[in-house]
């Protein structure tokens, strides 16, 4: 299943300044780690070394948020749009 991840601005340097990236996965998980390894310097920006989202990251199937469908078993289609929303503090 090949879906598209949205890179946010921030995150371009390390996708050779790719607005997206095609990926192959049934899952969120699947597609994340597919993600960093043909992209190996997003995943200490999106990733915990254990392999779990950073909590300040957002993940969305097209517009709804992983974490009501399932986090990472979150099931992705072939045209899905994946966003990676980090979130951003200041004051």
């Amino acid at each position: 299943m090949a879906a598209t991840f949205l890179i946010p601005t921030v995150l371009r340097t390390h996708t050779g300044n790719r607005e997206s990236v095609t990926i192959e996965g049934k899952t969120v998980g699947e597609a994340l780690e597919s993600l960093v390894k043909a992209h190996p310097g997003l995943k200490p920006h999106i990733m915990t070394e254990a392999g779990k989202l950073r909590s300040f990251v957002n993940v969305f199937v097209n517009e709804d948020d992983i974490r009501q469908k399932g986090n990472l078993k979150a099931p992705v289609k072939s045209g899905d749009e994946i966003s990676i929303v980090p979130s951003i503090a200041g004051g």
